[in-house]
């Protein structure tokens, strides 16, 4: 238990550095401020300021960690990762206090929280599933030669973890990374440090010192050092295009492996046979909206069968209209607001580029609270009805509570929309038809396909998840998302000598 009395829980906390089992400042003692945006004015805490000084002893230490961690057996980082998956839930009050703190350093209502730090032990379990597949060999009998086929694990790897969902994009990350044998230096997001660096402290508590180690900071001060650090032998970053491409060409210098799973610009085909029902809606409405739409698998751009666009409108709208936006605090409270001003401003501009062009925008939503809303970083569940496909809210990722929605009137047609972008993350097609939902997966350019739903909610994380073109490179989750961790070490011998 954090041991802070509830009556203090709002009160400004500090989270320091995780290196090698030991809490400590920055080499620096420099830390920085963290604000609610609901209220931005509210301090919630300050984080550690990490140096390039913290990040070589980070790296040193898990370095140092890698052969003992190595050595252990599937079965023994499994029950590590089980035991973690147990102690993340075991204090009721725990949980209560660091999903609060999320809610408050983020802006996402508490409800969802809770649904990260439920997901999060969810995946440890998950990768610990495996031990038993990935401890058996490949096996390849001659003639010519005997072989046989193992993997084993890279040594340290960096994990970036990003803003908008950071405990549920850590369990795509970490225990898969533990769990093939790796040891680890995490970096939260800056927007998003708190809540994180608590629970990174509950996980580390139950391993060996130096297995994980976490350095939070400026990625302008430390995010170089961390990616081109010659002990670093494996990349897991999670962040916009723009940086991968950054945290892509870093780590050329020592031709360090990466994974990237970077943006979307999701689309989804409504066909003439859907089924629309209320629980149809709700489900279109939280695969845009959930997090305020700053989800990178959310639903960004929806393409609907033009005999059924005018219901469509109609239904989604008087949804959007219903959703209370304020404090994700207050439990009657259906959006948040955004994270922070920059992604605000994205968002925004987005809207009166639409306006100025002709657009129909409509921003829905009911606001309690006005003095609120105008204060911190809000905007309203926002559709646009029909916009013309070259401005920016339909080509590039809105990453806020923002949705064109435009006809369409052949299957054709709708494929070469959804394929129309340089993004390939998610997709969705929503129709009655097993067969005809398959047969158009098939042809949309993305890395997953929800069929009647789209978003988190609806997400498989037995599945591999990442994207085409500027979505990234790799895989996450599932079984994938383990053997990513690993390289393939092949030991052949002379027919009949070795099996």
């Amino acid at each position: 238990m954090n041991n802070i009395p509830e009556s203090d829980w709002d009160k400004p906390i500090e989270t320091q550095l995780y290196i090698d089992g030991d809490i400590r400042l920055a080499s620096t003692n420099e830390v920085y401020a963290v604000h609610n945006p609901a209220r931005p004015e509210e301090l919630v805490g300050h984080a550690a300021s990490a140096t390039i000084d913290d990040v070589d002893l980070a790296v040193a230490a898990a370095h140092k960690a890698f052969p003992d961690w190595a050595a252990l057996s599937y079965a023994e980082r499994a029950d590590y990762l089980n035991r973690i998956a147990d102690h993340l839930v075991s204090d009721e009050d725990d949980v209560k206090y660091r999903s609060r703190l999320f809610c408050r350093e983020h802006g996402k209502i508490l409800k969802e929280t809770l649904l990260e730090m439920e997901r999060l032990g969810d995946r440890f379990r998950l990768s610990a599933s495996y031990a038993e597949r990935l401890a058996a060999d490949e096996i390849i009998p001659g003639p010519p030669f005997d072989t046989i086929v193992t993997r084993q694990p890279r040594g340290v790897a960096a994990l970036i973890v990003p803003w908008n969902w950071p405990l549920s994009i850590l369990g795509a990350k970490l225990p898969q990374a533990l769990m093939a044998g790796n040891t680890v230096v995490v970096k939260p997001a800056e927007n998003s440090t708190l809540a994180p660096t608590l629970t990174l402290l509950k996980i580390a508590s139950l391993l060996p010192p130096g297995v994980v180690n976490v350095i939070t900071g400026s990625s302008e001060k430390i995010g170089d050092s961390l990616t081109t650090h010659p002990l670093v032998r494996f990349i897991n970053f999670t962040g916009s295009v723009r940086v991968g491409k950054h945290v892509m060409s870093m780590a050329s210098k020592n031709l360090t492996p990466v994974t990237l799973e970077l943006g979307g610009n999701d689309a989804a085909l409504v066909l003439e046979d859907a089924e629309l029902d209320e629980a149809a809606f709700m489900r279109m409405y939280k695969g845009t909206f959930m997090s305020s739409g700053q989800i990178c698998m959310a639903l960004k751009r929806l393409y609907v069968h033009r005999s059924r666009y005018d219901e469509v409108i109609e239904q989604l709208t008087a949804l959007c209209e219903s959703m209370v936006v304020g404090d994700g605090l207050l439990g009657a409270t259906d959006m948040g607001p955004v994270n922070n001003s920059r992604q605000l401003q994205v968002v925004t501009d987005m809207i009166a580029e639409a306006r100025a062009a002709g657009a129909e925008v409509k921003e829905c939503g009911q606001v309690p609270d006005q003095a609120l809303y105008a204060g911190g970083y809000f905007q309203k569940p926002t559709l646009v009805y029909n916009p013309d496909k070259r401005l920016r809210v339909v080509c590039e990722e809105q990453f806020g509570p923002l949705l064109p929605i435009m006809p369409f009137d052949t299957e054709g047609e709708a494929v070469a929309y959804a394929n129309d972008s340089n993004f390939g993350l998610c997709s969705s097609v929503w129709t009655q038809d097993r067969e005809r939902a398959v047969k158009l997966a098939r042809q949309i350019e993305a890395g997953y396909t929800y069929i009647n739903a789209h978003g988190p909610t609806a997400q498989d994380s037995r599945a591999p998840f990442g994207g085409f073109r500027d979505s990234g490179i790799g895989r996450n989750l599932g079984y994938d998302g383990i053997i990513q961790f690993q390289e393939q070490h092949s030991i052949s011998a002379p027919a009949h000598w070795l099996l």
